[in-house]
């Protein structure tokens, strides 16, 4: 898909690596809605400096995506602002660092709240866009899911078992809105200067990064390089591409 001129919509558009996939399609002159959930001013922010440094349209807009009816105005407010959306990337996440043992500390509240966060949220934005890019012939979504998603690591239980479902949920999407829109999943591993990094206990950053075989963290401009790979695709859907300086092999 040319991607000069397509709209864009990036849940978590603010943060450490939704910036850098934000900055990385208007690189290739995409107009880009950068979504946030509570840091108004920061996405403000972003959406200055993408318009300054790339010459796209971009505005910020604010949404709860655990909230249906939040949602189904965020895909109307963007269509109305943009006249179109080609492109959703999923990257808004919730994560709290629980060690797997301590079953008392994952309390079903906090469960609850990161699967409707990690995988509820990105599977009600995927279904409140599919008829837009349905009835525009074409689209791309790309999930951020995580090396988590592959195996019993990460910040706890729950976000393992989010970003599992999220990398499944890319499969069934590819197969559900084939042939126009095309399904695709980044897992990334250990990424450094975000907030998912922030919430991680020493002893899981110092372990992610010793044991990959590359001896450092992932690199998010390649994850954000990826997603606009991904987008740019017209031949791959349903897959899940890791970057993780060689830790996980599926």
């Amino acid at each position: 898909m040319d991607l000069r001129g397509k709209v864009a919509l990036v849940t978590g558009g603010n943060g450490g690596l939704g910036q850098r996939i934000c900055h990385a399609l208007a690189k290739e002159g995409v107009h880009i809605a950068v979504m946030y959930a509570q840091s108004r001013e920061q996405a403000e922010g972003v959406a200055r400096e993408l318009q300054t440094s790339h010459q796209v349209t971009a505005a910020a807009f604010g949404c709860d995506i655990t909230d249906q009816a939040a949602v189904e105005a965020l895909v109307a407010a963007v269509v109305a602002r943009f006249g179109r959306i080609d492109i959703l990337v999923n990257d808004a996440a919730f994560n709290k660092s629980v060690p797997f043992p301590d079953l008392d500390a994952m309390t079903m509240e906090l469960w609850d709240k990161i699967l409707a966060v990690n995988l509820t949220g990105p599977m009600r934005l995927i279904k409140a866009v599919a008829p837009v890019m349905k009835q525009q012939g074409s689209g791309r979504i790309v999930n951020i899911s995580s090396v988590a998603g592959l195996g019993p690591t990460g910040s706890s239980i729950a976000y393992a078992v989010s970003k599992a479902g999220l990398i499944h949920l890319t499969k069934c999407m590819a197969v559900s809105l084939a042939p126009e829109v095309l399904v695709n999943c980044v897992a990334p591993g250990l990424l450094e200067g975000t907030r998912a990094t922030a919430n991680l206990r020493a002893e899981q950053i110092e372990r992610s990064s010793s044991t990959s075989l590359l001896r450092k963290a992932a690199d998010k401009d390649d994850c954000a390089d990826m997603t606009v790979t991904m987008c740019r695709t017209e031949t791959m859907t349903g897959q899940t591409v890791v970057i993780d300086a060689g830790r996980i092999f599926h």
